[in-house]
């Protein structure tokens, strides 16, 4: 068998900094360590996220850069990373490399991470630390259990209320987490006032690819996944 490297006594590797453009979370941090450290509000989806990762004992030792590297279409921290535009840094005796998060995952428990690489860092630019995030999450019971459907979305609005920026990330409908980059276009400069949520369509969805399994049809999935992004957006604009 080939050999088993533990790095969970490197240091350097677990926690989060906040440097003037970007946050630093560590390949080591556990998503207990993300629910306890004080985040810019754009972070409260990936908090979300955070609470529905298995059990507290699963929080308390499971990993962000796992639950990336493990790359499941059902990833709960994905979606949140997506919307905050997040890259991967990965770390090798040949040197260091970035990716986006976006181009890391390429398919169901696939990335480019080499054999030979560890995921050192997550960093997540703070270009939009104002802005309000919605994480939601469907399955077939309250906890412990593999999404059906998520979506993470990241508002900002100007001061009239108008959105200068959104972000929609829909999970366990394709093959890997999407962006929904037609929609996020299309919503900017909406008036972001109970209700805009309408202006998402069935259309906007065109970039899913769900399918039947044990949890769930591919059109439920569907279906839901509309209804759930409309609520994320709604959520944010709630939480303003």
């Amino acid at each position: 068998s080939s050999p088993v490297v533990d790095v969970s006594g490197v240091a350097e590797l677990r926690g989060i900094s906040m440097e003037s453009d970007h946050v630093r979370i560590g390949g080591l941090t556990t998503w207990t360590d993300v629910l306890r450290t004080p985040l810019p509000r754009c972070f409260d989806a990936l908090k979300a996220a955070a609470r529905e990762v298995g059990a507290v004992q699963i929080q308390n030792r499971g990993t962000v850069a796992g639950n990336l590297c493990n790359a499941s279409p059902a990833a709960d921290g994905v979606p949140p990373l997506l919307a905050l535009n997040a890259e991967v840094e990965l770390v090798s005796r040949e040197g260091r490399r970035k990716l986006p998060l976006s181009n890391f995952i390429i398919g169901n428990r696939k990335t480019l991470r080499r054999p030979d690489e560890v995921l050192a860092n997550i960093f997540v630019p703070r270009d939009l630390d104002q802005a309000r995030s919605s994480f939601l999450k469907l399955g077939s019971r309250r906890y412990l259990v593999i999404s059906i459907v998520m979506v993470a979305a990241v508002v900002k609005a100007d001061h009239t209320g108008r959105l200068e920026e959104a972000r929609i990330a829909v999970g366990s409908c394709s093959v890997v987490a999407q962006r929904l980059t037609e929609l996020e276009r299309s919503l900017r400069g909406a008036k972001a006032v109970p209700g805009f949520s309408k202006l998402v369509s069935a259309e906007h969805l065109a970039p899913l690819s769900p399918i039947d399994d044990v949890r769930a049809t591919a059109a439920y999935r569907r279906e839901a996944a509309l209804t759930m992004v409309q609520r994320a957006l709604e959520a944010c604009v709630e939480a303003r």
